[in-house]
């Protein structure tokens, strides 16, 4: 599915330091450092980036980062203070599974995905990180999963029903199951 540029310009945004890792390369006069940080960008309503930096200063890479942030930024479809589905993705060793909940839940998520659903605005979310726990693969994961949400409009006319008759489906089988 081809991907809308979205205009940074007109959103304020918000960064995120997700993680700053010290790597080093041995040269023959000792060691070199330089620092490679995970950073995300998001409005609160709905749209949200990550992006990687690498620098020689660690402001120099967050700086790196946020801009590549800016350059990948998404719309991710909400209802209310949720996601219109649940969603499973796989990026590298990673799977992350995120749900729709409750209005009062809050954000249950761990170190990896909780910065990037809250810069989307996603107030109330249940999710589960399997396999890998590196951040950085739990970031990716969980922005390609949100990438892959389908608003409510765009699901009904998938399935050449209206909005209403989604909803009233949708509620019908939630009834059911309690």
């Amino acid at each position: 599915m081809k991907r809308e540029r979205i205009n940074p310009d007109t959103l304020e945004l918000e960064e995120r330091v997700v993680q700053i890792n010290r790597v080093s390369k041995v040269v023959k006069g000792g060691r070199r450092f330089s620092f490679s940080t995970v950073v995300v960008v998001g409005d609160g309503k709905g749209h949200v980036g990550i992006g990687m930096g690498k620098a020689a200063e660690v402001p120099d890479a967050i700086r790196k980062g946020a801009e590549a942030a800016k350059r990948n930024l998404i719309r991710v479809p909400l209802v209310h203070s949720t996601v219109p589905h649940e969603v499973v993705t796989k990026y590298a060793a990673t799977k992350v599974m995120l749900r729709p909940a409750a209005p009062g839940t809050g954000v249950i998520a761990g170190r990896g995905v909780r910065p990037v659903v809250e810069a989307a605005g996603i107030k109330d979310l249940l999710s589960k990180v399997y396999g890998s726990n590196n951040p950085v693969n739990v970031v990716k994961a969980t922005f390609k999963a949100l990438s892959e949400m389908t608003s409510l409009p765009e699901m009904a006319r998938r399935r050449d029903m209206t909005t209403q008759e989604l909803m009233e489906r949708r509620t019908r089988r939630e009834t059911e199951a309690a």
